[in-house]
């Protein structure tokens, strides 16, 4: 017997039984839906958790800071002081399954604005990475390389850190109001010596106050004043910018936060506050980060934390999907006990097929091709009406205060076909037993009970 018979003699059985046949499919979409969002809320809160991570680390990055100190080397039992200058930037270039290398530089300053003042940090990026950021410009333009004056680019919520110098209050913090200054247009005092500036605090202080600088904006990130993003409230500027400046002010003494010689005297190079190594893969980023360590500077990543937290999350999908994978176990004894029935009301029907010679194989064809077709269309509803649920669980969610994710039921794309194939196996499986008395059943035994 074709297959294309037996396929049409299962339907046309299936048809015949309408009410049982919708229950035993209601009992697959119910399994099939239970583990399909299960999984999908696995997956939602594992991908958000990852877009999270993203969203302020690289997965593929690692930091090496300015650790200070020395070196001891462990065959000749030297010291050598460990820098972040161009010479190791080269040095990593040149390592296996490093892609790329930023560096920056940062300098605390202190900034005046009339009454107004604040404690900022310079941050100095190449223009490479100031691109690659790509922050949104609500004001002005971000800080080009050669400009002839020291530019700055800062962040949407740099004012919240302004406070009235002589009483100390805050307005943003203290009363939810924006400090008045235009960044744009009014005169920022820059006092980049602050160990001066601090030394010459105080009644009866001998120590003059240091210089201070006017530095303009060349623009200001898009935002709200107060909405977090990443570098909202960073002061942004280029990197090689920041050096010259740095050497305008200071010229031969040292600068704060810079490493000096044992005899107090700056070195002749600005060496860079962080750097921070692009590896080509994740799985390579260990491997990177001990050897880094072991050449004597403070390399970490969050590969690792991240990793755990993403194998976390794998178990909490799994043990969902195991939740969903009851109900389908509860279809898959009711497809068992909807077959056996079939085959009890159908002795008859097995037997003068059997008489007639019908391969006893094609009877439980039969029987399985019945069964497997309850899983299909049970498995294909029951997508639909998982994509109906995620969607009302998305909506919920969106609506609901407090919930700060997104999306938090997305159905991958693969989990379209295997929801649909496992439902059929498992029909076919829950079908196989049924199937076996189908083809055991004595033909003579058969006629008789009718």
């Amino acid at each position: 017997m074709r297959f294309f018979d037996l396929l049409l003699m299962s339907i046309s059985n299936l048809w015949k039984r309408k009410l049982r046949t919708v229950l035993t499919v209601l009992g697959v979409v119910i399994g099939v839906t239970s583990i399909v969002v299960m999984m999908a809320l696995g997956n939602g809160l594992k991908e958000s958790m990852l877009e999270n991570f993203s969203s302020y680390s690289s997965m593929t990055e690692i930091t090496v800071n300015q650790g200070g100190g020395y070196y001891s080397s462990s065959d000749s039992g030297s010291t050598e002081e460990k820098f972040l200058d161009q010479a190791f930037i080269d040095q990593l270039l040149a390592m296996e399954h490093v892609t790329g290398v930023n560096p920056e530089l940062r300098v605390d300053a202190i900034a005046k604005a009339g009454r107004y003042m604040s404690y900022i940090q310079l941050t100095g990026l190449t223009q490479e990475d100031i691109r690659n950021k790509n922050y949104p410009i609500a004001e002005g333009s971000l800080p080009e390389a050669g400009d002839s004056e020291f530019k700055v680019f800062y962040g949407n919520s740099v004012l919240v850190n302004f406070f009235v110098e002589s009483t100390g209050t805050y307005p943003f913090w203290d009363n939810d109001e924006a400090p008045d200054i235009d960044l744009m247009n009014d005169p920022i005092f820059y006092i980049f010596d602050t160990d001066a500036y601090w030394s010459s605090q105080g009644s009866g202080s001998a120590n003059p106050a240091p210089k201070k600088y006017i530095v303009e904006a060349c623009g200001i990130m898009e935002g709200e004043l107060g909405e977090w993003a990443t570098d909202s409230q960073s002061v942004i500027c280029d990197i090689d910018a920041l050096k010259t400046q740095l050497k305008r002010v200071f010229k031969k003494n040292p600068i704060p936060g810079q490493p000096t010689r044992k005899n107090g005297k700056p070195y002749n190079e600005i060496f860079y506050s962080t750097l921070r190594v692009q590896v080509d893969d994740m799985a390579n980023v260990e491997a990177v980060t001990k050897v880094i360590q072991d050449m004597g500077y403070n390399a970490y990543n969050d590969a690792e934390w991240i990793q755990s937290n993403m194998e976390e999350m794998n178990t909490v999908q799994a043990v969902l999907g195991a939740i969903g994978a009851v109900a389908m176990l509860v279809a898959a004894i009711s497809i068992t006990n909807t077959m056996m029935m079939s085959i009890y009301e159908r002795t008859k029907e097995i037997g003068v097929m059997k008489v007639l010679g019908c391969n006893i194989r094609n009877i439980q064809a039969l029987f399985l091709l019945e069964a497997g077709f309850i899983g299909f269309i049970g498995g294909v509803a029951g997508l639909g009406l998982s994509y109906g649920l995620s969607f009302g669980i998305n909506h919920l969610a969106a609506a609901s205060e407090g919930m700060d994710i997104a999306n938090i039921c997305r159905i991958p794309l693969w989990l379209v076909p295997v929801a649909v194939i496992f439902a059929v196996v498992v029909g076919m499986v829950a079908g196989f037993i049924p199937s076996l008395r189908a083809m055991r059943l004595s033909p003579l035994a058969a006629i008789r009970n009718e």
